[in-house]
């Protein structure tokens, strides 16, 4: 199973930081939040990594090059502007292959179990969800989950966990070189059914803000 790492967004919350250092460079306790990713996944079993880039791109290119030193192989898809997630999923079509693959984003840090979701089956349906409890910037969620289906229902809700396993079906209506969000097709597809997901309650940030990557470091800290 491929591996598409998001990585292109401006990271615009954690300026004046992410000005001279793309967010996926950002280090936390002496590591860097892509590079942290891509050594999960490979020790999980992952041989294989499309990332995207947008923002100061040049600078992550030549941290990870081929991906060959921390195992995986690396391809990378440029856009000239960041086109979303659903945008940039579509955008790296063709590296990405026919079957379906794994999505993380970059911008988070966690201690999920990539290795759960390598060959992960999903059937007819088109994607599977990882959700978290609703972080405190968080409160209202993105998503219901019901005997592990995604739903659209007011409560109890979820916040996305920034990984899924999706299939190309799920964007094939995005033309490549066009913004979209992933959101509205997940929202379309649980309507029918069509999504599943399940509930992670370990240990999860969104490096967002300055506040929340100095709050993880102290916690990683005393840990």
């Amino acid at each position: 199973m491929n591996v598409m790492i998001l990585a292109a967004g401006r990271g615009e919350r954690l300026r004046p930081l992410t000005d001279s250092i793309p967010k996926p460079l950002v280090e936390v306790a002496g590591q860097t939040l892509l590079g942290r990713h891509l050594e999960r996944l490979a020790a999980a079993g992952f041989t294989r990594a499309v990332i995207n880039v947008s923002h100061l791109a040049k600078l992550i290119v030549a941290h990870f090059g081929d991906g060959s030193r921390l195992g995986m192989k690396i391809d990378w898809s440029h856009e000239a502007v960041p086109l979303e997630t659903a945008g940039g999923i579509a955008q790296a079509r063709e590296l990405l292959g026919p079957e379906p693959f794994l999505v993380v984003n970059a911008d988070l840090w966690c201690n999920y179990e990539f290795s759960a979701l390598r060959g992960f089956d999903l059937g007819r349906r088109l994607s599977h969800l990882v959700l978290v409890p609703n972080p405190p910037q968080h409160p209202a969620g993105d998503f219901s989950l019901d005997n592990n289906l995604i739903g659209n229902a007011a409560s109890p809700r979820y916040t996305y966990a920034g990984i899924a396993v999706i299939s190309p079906q799920l964007v094939a209506g995005v033309a490549a070189g066009t913004k979209a969000p992933l959101a509205p097709l997940w929202r379309a597809a649980a309507e029918c059914g069509e999504v599943t997901g399940e509930l992670y309650a370990g240990h999860w940030n969104d490096v967002g803000t300055p506040e929340r990557l100095s709050a993880l470091e102290a916690r990683l800290k005393n840990s």
